[in-house]
């Protein structure tokens, strides 16, 4: 199958196309320079100059390709970044419903498929909203949370006709000392002489290895049944064990922070990092036979992939 993915040279896109090229996919990705376009070429893909918002370029590149996976994570929470993401998830699902079906999910034979394109969009489990008493696939979303765009994205990819419509609800991505969330937190230790959690830090996440995800959406785009899928791994961390690996990466003390501190540094969003998500990986475990490893991101980042820059 040809794969067309936008975010493919970000953190989890760049391992997804290592993981497609692996299984024996071509991989078509938009590139937004040269410096990314090279990137592309050595992994094995074939670049597609132009960013999220040339919708045109967008729509026919998902046209021409079998299945579209939409793994950019690189959001701002402004009205413009907002408006760029729902314009450009729009045009990938018109785009491939306009040839959905052919020559993809049924093989390499060029006969009209009768399981129209699978179009694979990156969500979060943070759509369940905060604090969540269900989080199910099949869950009601709430009105309010840490993602809005996403739920919103989520709703066109799901609605879209014509299409084999997918959403992907994944926790905490980390391995390959990568995700913003993690590197952020150890490079503020290292710049405030800390490793900070809020509170008692006893809330409790659920992360999925890059490269468990990277499995599970390869997993989809070839066997693809419309629907929400949570993404999570099976071994929790509490934000407290997180500061204190963080705190032995870094050689730094772990400290609490109040909330009302945190936020006065940080902005209302902090709030997050004080929530417990349990999302329920149900349907790619049933449908999807998926069984994520045993990677600890706390053993991660205490002895593993993650390094801390030098102290200023």
């Amino acid at each position: 199958m040809q794969i067309f993915v936008i975010g493919g040279t970000g953190y989890f896109g760049s391992v997804l196309v290592e993981h497609l090229r692996s299984a024996g996919h071509s991989v078509t990705a938009l590139a937004r320079s040269e410096q990314s376009a090279a990137r592309l070429r050595a992994a094995g893909a074939v670049p597609v100059a132009g960013s999220i918002t040339d919708t045109e370029v967008l729509r026919t590149a998902a046209a021409a390709a079998d299945a579209v996976v939409y793994a950019a994570s690189d959001y701002a929470p402004t009205a413009q970044s907002t408006e760029d993401e729902l314009a450009a998830v729009r045009a990938v699902t018109a785009g491939a419903a306009e040839a959905g079906g052919t020559n993809g999910t049924n093989g390499t034979n060029g006969t009209p498929g009768t399981t129209p394109k699978p179009v694979v969009y990156t969500s979060t489990g943070l759509v369940y909203g905060f604090d969540p008493t269900d989080v199910t696939e099949d869950a009601v979303l709430p009105e309010v949370s840490a993602q809005p765009v996403k739920a919103r994205a989520e709703r066109i990819v799901l609605g879209a006709p014509g299409i084999t419509g997918i959403a992907v609800r994944a926790g905490l991505v980390f391995g390959r000392g990568g995700t913003g969330l993690v590197t952020g937190l150890i490079d503020a230790a290292v710049a405030n002489g800390a490793a900070t959690y809020i509170g008692d830090g006893a809330n409790a996440w659920y992360p999925v290895h890059v490269d468990d995800l990277a499995d599970l959406y390869v997993r989809v785009i070839e066997h693809p049944d419309a629907g929400v899928v949570n993404a999570v791994g099976s071994v929790p961390f509490t934000f407290r064990e997180l500061a204190e690996a963080i705190g032995t990466l870094t050689g730094t003390p772990s400290v609490s922070v109040p909330l009302e501190v945190a936020e006065a540094q940080m902005g209302p969003a902090v709030r997050t990092l004080t929530t417990s998500t349990h999302l329920l990986a149900t349907k790619a475990r049933a449908t999807y036979d998926w069984q994520p490893s045993e990677r600890s991101l706390v053993e991660d980042v205490r002895n593993g992939s993650y390094t801390a820059p030098p102290r200023p």
